[in-house]
């Protein structure tokens, strides 16, 4: 049976080392199978059922103290003997480890942490050494030299030099082993990288899908472009096309062309002859709304706002771009701000009829309009009964009310039911017409706008011998192969 004697001074680590007997060879500062230590190598190994004694002196140790854990006051050294692999050793071994606290510590200072060890005692045997410091003794006279086993004490901080204890990192303040950590954080980092890139790409075409308006639009040219309609501007503008064809409807309807049949999903009753003064963009919204089925009736929007896309377009030729968008944008502001400013509901309301469609241009349209009319009466237009249909009738709060001359007066109904009654259009026109609202403007965007088409060198793969490159995240390793020169 070998016995194992080992004698550990808490201080520090370096070369050489001394030593008596058996002699050794030659000593490796790391090899192999120790990568944290020295490898003794001895001339004379021992022989089978063969004793003897090894004794060395291993000074300048140096990063084996950390923090406790449990008082950030205290110091903590915890040391694993030497062991090796069951294919080498068996039989039992006779393991002692003794651990010489520093200078100074006093009884009642130090804690020694539980030896959870088959044939270990749980607290070790207390007592001094020859120069009056406090040890800590763990033995097992039939231990196994293949096992590894885990011996620890804490002591206060003020005994050793502060520059000996170090902090640990955020691996070890966790419990993770950095070796298994770091390459799963690899491949996270990897595939959240990917993740990005994806992500970025498909909001990057949403985006682009969305930006209908043809790129010769913005070659600047002199001047402002005037005479726009409220829905033309809202083209130049780029505002979300369920506003703009909400807008056209407004228009419609305010004309007799066409009423509000149902508005849930929404239907329209188109009257027949059509008004004279209706515009191509509101005979060809009408037309849409002939189609039967959904799919069909949602093509023919779709070539509406195409159209009317590229007759904006054609109208801005030559003409300044941002100084056209400043102006449009200031009618809107103003078409507000007489609204807002009015004296009366009744005078509100009036402005309000007449701005309508201006005022929708406004990209807090939805909000402002709540804000406005939320609180007060609101005397409706004459064409709001087309709007709000056989559905919305009852809204309507009073009767019409004659006046001192024998007519009727238009009716009212509270500034917050009219306000939420304007903004279900749009959401109308999103949910039962117009559907996905990216899907429908991309389908405009691909003719009015359509993405250029790949270069040369990007068609058919890659050009130049190429690249590829496969990760395997059982390990997570990474391989990448390139191309010839």
């Amino acid at each position: 049976m070998a016995q194992t004697l080992m004698k550990l001074t808490l201080s520090t680590w370096a070369y050489p080392m001394t030593h008596t007997t058996p002699p050794i060879s030659y000593i490796q500062p790391q090899s192999e199978y120790i990568d944290v230590g020295p490898a003794i190598h001895f001339n004379n190994p021992l022989p089978p059922n063969g004793t003897g004694t090894f004794r060395a002196r291993i000074t300048d140790i140096r990063d084996v103290l950390y923090a406790d854990n449990e008082d950030e006051n205290y110091a903590s050294a915890v040391f694993i003997p030497n062991y090796f692999g069951s294919e080498y050793v068996f039989d039992s071994s006779d393991i002692t480890i003794v651990y010489h606290l520093p200078p100074g510590v006093q009884p009642d200072e130090p804690k020694w942490h539980t030896a959870d060890h088959p044939g270990f005692p749980d607290e070790p045997a207390t007592g001094f050494d020859s120069d009056g410091r406090i040890t800590y003794t763990w033995r097992n006279e039939n231990a196994s030299a293949s096992s590894e086993y885990l011996f620890g004490a804490s002591f206060p901080k003020v005994y050793v030099p502060a520059g000996s204890i170090l902090e640990p990192d955020i691996f070890q303040r966790f419990g993770i082993e950095a070796a298994v950590f770091l390459p799963f954080l690899f491949c996270l980092c990897f595939a959240l990288f990917i993740g990005a890139i994806i992500w970025l790409s498909i909001a990057a075409d949403k985006r682009r899908r969305m930006q209908y308006l043809p790129p010769k639009i913005a070659i600047e040219g002199n001047g402002i472009k005037r005479g726009l309609t409220a829905p033309e501007a809202g083209i130049l503008l780029e505002q979300p096309m369920d506003k703009i064809l909400t807008m056209i409807l407004f228009s419609a309807i305010k004309k007799g062309a066409t009423q509000v049949a149902n508005s849930d999903p929404l239907d329209l009753a188109v009257t027949s002859p059509a008004p004279k003064d209706l515009r191509d963009y509101e005979t060809e919204f009408l037309s849409a709304f002939k189609e039967g089925e959904k799919g069909a009736r949602r093509r023919a929007l779709q070539e509406m706002m195409v159209n009317l896309v590229k007759g904006v377009a054609t109208k801005m030729k030559g003409f300044s771009k941002r100084e056209t968008v400043e102006y449009y944008k200031k009618i809107t502001d103003d078409a507000w701000k007489q609204v807002e400013s009015a004296g009366t509901p009744k005078v509100m309301s009036k402005l309000y009829d007449e701005n309508l469609e201006w005022t929708m241009l406004d990209p807090n349209y939805d909000d402002r309009t709540q804000e406005v009319f939320t609180g007060r009466p609101v005397y409706t237009p004459r064409w709001w009964p087309m709007y709000v249909g056989s559905s919305g009738r009852s809204v309507i709060s009073a009767p019409s009310r004659s006046t001192g001359g024998g007519r009727a007066s238009l009716p009212t109904l509270p500034g917050a039911d009219f306000a939420a009654s304007v903004v279900r259009g749009t959401q109308n026109f999103a949910g039962g017409v117009v559907g996905n609202l990216a899907d429908f403007t991309g389908g405009v965007t691909k003719v009015t706008n359509p993405p250029p088409p790949p270069s040369p060198s990007r068609s058919g793969g890659f050009s130049g011998g190429g690249s590829s490159c496969a990760c395997a995240c059982a390990g997570c390793a990474c391989a990448c192969a390139g191309g010839g020169r």
